[in-house]
Formats: C-alpha cells, sequence, structure tokens
C-alpha cells in the first residue's frame, strides 16, 4: 500500500493527480466510518495518529503506538477491512509534546517515540523537529531542524531493519500557523514562499547526505508547507489557487515530490480537489471529522428531548458544559471574548477543542445515555429532517448509524476530491 502514497508525484507528473484523505482522529465512530468507507471502496484508508495524541507513554489518549494499531484494527476487522488496507501515519513526530524540556532530553524522547511507531508498524513517518525545546527560540533554523531530523529518521530506518517490517515513507517539514488550527478569528493565510519551500528542501537533503541517509531521502514522499489554508475558531480560509501558484510550480523543480497538505478541515470539495491537482494530494482532516460527530450527537440530544418522554433538556449537551467547565484546560487557553463568546466556542467551534472530551466518563456516560434512550426508536421523518436534514431516513432508528452517516458525508467530499482525474 506505501505505493500508493510513492506513486503521487508520479501521478501528479503524468497530469493524472489523485490524492488520498488522510484520516487525523482515534475517535471509535470516525475511525468506523472511514473504515466502514474503506471496505466498500478499491483504495487504502489512510489512518494518522499524532505525537501528542499516541507516543510510547501514552499520550492524551492512553495509548502507545501499538495500542494504537490494535484499537483500529479491531474495529477494521467487525467492518470487514483487511489490514493490507490500512496505512498507518505518524504526525508531527518529534520533540513537542516535551518541548519544555531541554533539547537533548526532549530528543531522546521523540527518537523514543520514532522507534515505537515504526516499531508497531506505523509506515508513514511525518517527522517535525521544528520546534524549540527549553531555552531555544520558538522557531528553529532550518539547518538545525534538518539535522534533528535526520538523527530522528536514522532512528526509524534502524528499527525496521531490525525488526524486518518495511521500510518508511518519509514527510519532512511543517505548517505555519499551529497545528490543528488556529486560535483566533483569520482574515487570511499567507502560502509559504516557494523561496523558503526550495531552501527548506535542499537543507534537509543536504542533512540527510551528511547523516548517510540518501538511501532514506528517497523514501521521502513530500513535504509539509502551507498552501494558503486554514481554520481559526468561528471562520475558515478558503484555498485560492493562483496564490499558491508559485509554490505548486516549485514541484516541477522537485519531480519526486509532492506537499502535504494540513488543516484542510472545512474546505469544499472544489477547493480540495483543487488542492490536489495542485501538488497539495495528501489532505489532512480531523476536527472537520469529530465537528460532524458532535453536530449529529446534538441533534439526536435535541431530537431526544422533543420526543422522548422523560429524557430531559439537552442533558448531552448541559454534561459536555459542565465538563469543560470544570476541566478547562483543553479550551480556555485557545478561546477568547466574553462569556457567551466563550460558550459558544467551546461546543460549536471550528476549532473542535470539544474534541479532547468525548472520552472522558462524563461525556461516554451521556453519550452513552443519550443512545440508549434513541436505540429502536423511530424518529418521525419530520422531525429527522428539522435537525438533520442531510441524514437519510433508513438510519432514523439507529442512532449509532446517524453519527456514522454524519461523519460519512464529510469523507464522501474528501474522496470525491482525491478521486483520479486526467
Amino acid at each position: 500500500m506505501s505505493r500508493f502514497l510513492t506513486g503521487l508525484a508520479d501521478a501528479r507528473r503524468a497530469r493524472r493527480p489523485y490524492g488520498i484523505v488522510s484520516v487525523c482522529s482515534a475517535h471509535p465512530i470516525v475511525l468506523r466510518a472511514a473504515l466502514r468507507r474503506a471496505a466498500k471502496g478499491k483504495g487504502p484508508v489512510l489512518i494518522e495518529a499524532t505525537c501528542n495524541q499516541v507516543n510510547q507513554f501514552g499520550g492524551y489518549t492512553g495509548m502507545t503506538p501499538a495500542d494504537f494499531i490494535a484499537f483500529v484494527e479491531a474495529i477494521a476487522r467487525e467492518e470487514g477491512v483487511t489490514r493490507d488496507k490500512i496505512i498507518f501515519g505518524g504526525d508531527h513526530l518529534g520533540p513537542n509534546p516535551w518541548r519544555k524540556e531541554p533539547a537533548a532530553v526532549a530528543l531522546e524522547k521523540a527518537a523514543g517515540m520514532v522507534e515505537a511507531y515504526v516499531a508497531a508498524g506505523f509506515t508513514k513517518i511525518h517527522l517535525d523537529a521544528s520546534m524549540g525545546c527549553a531555552s531555544e527560540p520558538v522557531a528553529l533554523d532550518d539547518r538545525t531542524v534538518a539535522a534533528r531530523a535526520a538523527a530522528l529518521c536514522a532512528v526509524g530506518e534502524q528499527t525496521a531493519r531490525r525488526e524486518n517490517l518495511p521500510m518508511p515513507v518519509y514527510v519532512l517539514g511543517t505548517e505555519v500557523p499551529i497545528p490543528g488550527g488556529a486560535d483566533h478569528a483569520l482574515d487570511g493565510v499567507e502560502p509559504t514562499a516557494p523561496g523558503a519551500a526550495r531552501e527548506t528542501i535542499a537543507v534537509h537533503r543536504d542533512a540527510f547526505a551528511k547523516a548517510g541517509l540518501s538511501d532514506a531521502f528517497k523514501r521521502v514522499i513530500a513535504f509539509v508547507v502551507q498552501p494558503g489554508v486554514e481554520f481559526g475558531s468561528d471562520n475558515v480560509v478558503a484555498y485560492d489557487p493562483p496564490r499558491a501558484a508559485a509554490l505548486s510550480a516549485l514541484l516541477d523543480r522537485e519531480p519526486a515530490l509532492v506537499f502535504e497538505a494540513h488543516s484542510t478541515d472545512y474546505q469544499t470539495q472544489e477547493a480540495l480537489a483543487a488542492l490536489v491537482a495542485d501538488g497539495f494530494p495528501i489532505l489532512k482532516v480531523g476536527p472537520g471529522l469529530t465537528f460532524a460527530y458532535r453536530e449529529a450527537l446534538y441533534a439526536l440530544d435535541l431530537i431526544a428531548s422533543d420526543i422522548v418522554p422523560g429524557y430531559g433538556d439537552r442533558p448531552l449537551l448541559r454534561a459536555m458544559e459542565a465538563l469543560m467547565l470544570a476541566a478547562p484546560g483543553n479550551w480556555s487557553g485557545y478561546y477568547h471574548g466574553d462569556e457567551t463568546a466563550l460558550r459558544i466556542q467551546r461546543h460549536f467551534s471550528y476549532s473542535d477543542r470539544i474534541r479532547y472530551y468525548w472520552t472522558r466518563p462524563e461525556a461516554e456516560r451521556a453519550v452513552s445515555a443519550l443512545l440508549a434512550v434513541l436505540d429502536g426508536v423511530r424518529i418521525p421523518e419530520t422531525v429527522l429532517h428539522q435537525y438533520l436534514p442531510m441524514i437519510v431516513p433508513t438510519a432514523a432508528d439507529r442512532p449509532k448509524d446517524v453519527l456514522i452517516a454524519a461523519v460519512d458525508q464529510v469523507l464522501a467530499i474528501y474522496n470525491s476530491a482525491a478521486a483520479e482525474r486526467s
């Protein structure tokens, strides 16, 4: 399945570009939706975990890389998806989770994380050593970043050989603003300057050569750049192809590479298709999927409030509000404004920082209670249309299928945009 990734640049050169959707989520409903779609399709499904989400110490999900693969594989078996149809990717692997520690300590832990990811079976590895650690500048110079990325790559190479595993393919570089969406409203985002991207590629190529990793650099499939797409808490910056034309043209000088587009959440199908055609065929989406999940959950909360006697007045929303107020660490530094603005953002922000709370016991109990009261209850078509007009009535008596259908509608946009075209 790695051939699917290594073929992206060739397809662009042949003017028959295709893309792949990178599902960046550990939520079981999101994963099930992606795997259910994969069971019906011909191509692979790319599922990625991030350094903060999954690492050798458990990350915020409590899962190691091996745990994450086992978790996904269990859902895949239930959905009839064979292991050979799944590509596992590791995103932003580097010192980021430990950047408040001294560089030597953070980089040692980052090396352990890369080793754990590769040993577990992740084959698409994004190396990101761009952030400064304790007593360092926030952003490091290209040569330092490249040297650190090369050192992490050496660990990945050694691990794959030791474990007799397929050699990984790599993605290098990082994007601006921060991963996962900006923390404020955005008027626009400037695409990466072609000269800066050219220098980043050249410096990494040189650093890999000096480290004896020229063979590994041949397996670098993409660099992460900013094509001019982003989402903030309240708005989305749409892709504007002319603004990224000079950056896209750089790929004509680097025929073995494509670019990876982060933060493509909430883009239209037309914008996503343009990204694929312009050399940004790896479409990463995460918050946009859990946003759709939350939309559907809150709609079901309203439906149950209307049609199920004794359920109460939106108990799920109330439970989530109480939970986020009691544990504000995942949203308080990202949302801004008065109390009304903060309340709206807690629940409805494009940044979707509510996604960090769905695995908390209080949230799981509230969701389970909602799904239980609606299980087997036929939602009148007119009520379904009021709150979930995009969901077909055949799923109306299976609340989990309603949630999966809501996520799948987003995935359908991405898959249509990624389809091969001539």
